[in-house]
């Protein structure tokens, strides 16, 4: 095995979490911060919560939420391209387009 080419291993490295919580490992680092550990991770405690620091689940809620209104503004100008009048035949066209002259 080389020498002086492997980190230096501490046994009793220090781990807090967001929580409080704190509690000892072994590490290459001294010290470390987590955002979740067995005492508030939703897995473990069983209540239902979002684990989510880089705002992943706000960004999919929102595009969610873009979709749902896109849809509703889609289904409105169906509905109103429905609502005008368009004639099956040639005839109907000829007599709507003079109603629209006489008008």
């Amino acid at each position: 095995m080389k020498a002086n080419i492997h980190p230096q291993f501490f046994e009793s490295a220090k781990i807090n979490c967001v929580c409080g919580n704190s509690f000892t490992l072994g590490s290459t680092l001294s010290e470390m911060k987590v955002d979740v550990c067995n005492k508030c991770h939703p897995f473990f405690t069983g209540e239902m919560k979002y684990v989510d620091t880089l705002g992943r689940v706000e960004r999919f809620q929102k595009k969610q939420a873009q979709a749902k209104a896109l849809k509703i503004e889609k289904a409105k100008k169906i509905q109103e391209k429905k609502k005008t009048i368009r004639p099956d035949s040639l005839r109907e066209m000829i007599d709507l387009a003079k109603k629209q002259a006489s008008s």
